[in-house]
Protein backbone atom coordinates (compact mmCIF):
# COMPACT_ATOMS: atom_id res chain seq x y z
CA UNK A 1 0.00 0.00 0.00
CA UNK A 2 1.50 3.36 -0.80
CA UNK A 3 2.33 5.91 2.06
CA UNK A 4 -0.47 8.58 2.96
CA UNK A 5 0.78 12.03 3.20
CA UNK A 6 -0.48 15.42 4.00
CA UNK A 7 -1.52 17.99 2.11
CA UNK A 8 -2.85 21.26 3.50
CA UNK A 9 -4.40 23.82 0.76
CA UNK A 10 -5.81 27.49 0.67
CA UNK A 11 -8.94 28.50 -0.42
CA UNK A 12 -11.94 30.93 -0.14
CA UNK A 13 -14.21 29.83 3.47
CA UNK A 14 -17.42 29.78 1.22
CA UNK A 15 -15.61 27.40 -1.16
CA UNK A 16 -14.95 25.41 1.36
CA UNK A 17 -18.29 25.29 3.35
CA UNK A 18 -20.21 24.63 -0.07
CA UNK A 19 -17.68 21.99 -1.10
CA UNK A 20 -18.16 20.53 2.49
CA UNK A 21 -21.88 20.87 2.46
CA UNK A 22 -21.85 18.97 -1.29
CA UNK A 23 -19.85 16.08 0.23
CA UNK A 24 -21.92 15.89 3.32
CA UNK A 25 -25.50 15.50 0.38
CA UNK A 26 -23.91 13.01 -1.04
CA UNK A 27 -22.51 11.11 2.02
CA UNK A 28 -19.03 11.32 1.32
CA UNK A 29 -15.45 11.49 3.21
CA UNK A 30 -14.18 15.53 1.71
CA UNK A 31 -10.79 13.78 1.18
CA UNK A 32 -11.90 10.45 -1.06
CA UNK A 33 -13.54 13.49 -3.20
CA UNK A 34 -10.62 15.42 -3.25
CA UNK A 35 -8.17 12.20 -4.33
CA UNK A 36 -10.76 11.38 -6.79
CA UNK A 37 -10.60 15.19 -8.44
CA UNK A 38 -6.85 14.65 -8.55
CA UNK A 39 -6.82 11.37 -10.35
CA UNK A 40 -8.98 12.53 -13.05
CA UNK A 41 -6.92 15.85 -13.54
CA UNK A 42 -4.01 13.94 -13.49
CA UNK A 43 -5.95 11.11 -16.16
CA UNK A 44 -7.08 14.28 -18.21
CA UNK A 45 -3.35 15.79 -18.49
CA UNK A 46 -1.65 12.37 -19.65
CA UNK A 47 0.01 12.59 -22.80
CA UNK A 48 -1.99 11.48 -24.93
CA UNK A 49 -4.79 11.24 -22.40
CA UNK A 50 -7.25 7.75 -22.29
CA UNK A 51 -9.51 9.83 -24.69
CA UNK A 52 -6.91 10.81 -27.11
CA UNK A 53 -5.54 7.26 -26.83
CA UNK A 54 -8.98 5.52 -27.67
CA UNK A 55 -9.78 8.33 -30.16
CA UNK A 56 -6.56 7.49 -32.11
CA UNK A 57 -6.59 3.72 -32.07
CA UNK A 58 -10.22 3.92 -33.47
CA UNK A 59 -9.33 6.19 -36.30
CA UNK A 60 -6.42 3.10 -37.06
CA UNK A 61 -9.35 0.67 -37.29
CA UNK A 62 -11.54 3.19 -39.05
CA UNK A 63 -13.98 3.14 -36.57
CA UNK A 64 -15.78 6.30 -35.58
CA UNK A 65 -14.66 8.62 -38.38
CA UNK A 66 -15.76 10.84 -40.11
CA UNK A 67 -15.44 12.51 -43.93
CA UNK A 68 -16.59 15.35 -44.91
CA UNK A 69 -16.12 17.89 -47.98
CA UNK A 70 -15.94 21.02 -45.33
CA UNK A 71 -16.76 21.79 -42.25
CA UNK A 72 -20.64 22.60 -42.91
CA UNK A 73 -20.95 18.75 -44.15
CA UNK A 74 -19.00 17.29 -40.60
CA UNK A 75 -21.45 19.05 -38.52
CA UNK A 76 -24.11 18.05 -40.07
CA UNK A 77 -22.70 14.64 -39.82
CA UNK A 78 -22.22 15.04 -36.28
CA UNK A 79 -25.60 16.64 -35.80
CA UNK A 80 -23.94 19.81 -34.45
Amino acid sequence: MAKEVQMSIKMEAELRDQFMAAAARRHRPAAQIIRDLMRLYIGDNEVPNLLTAETLRKARRDEDVFHAANASELFKQLGV
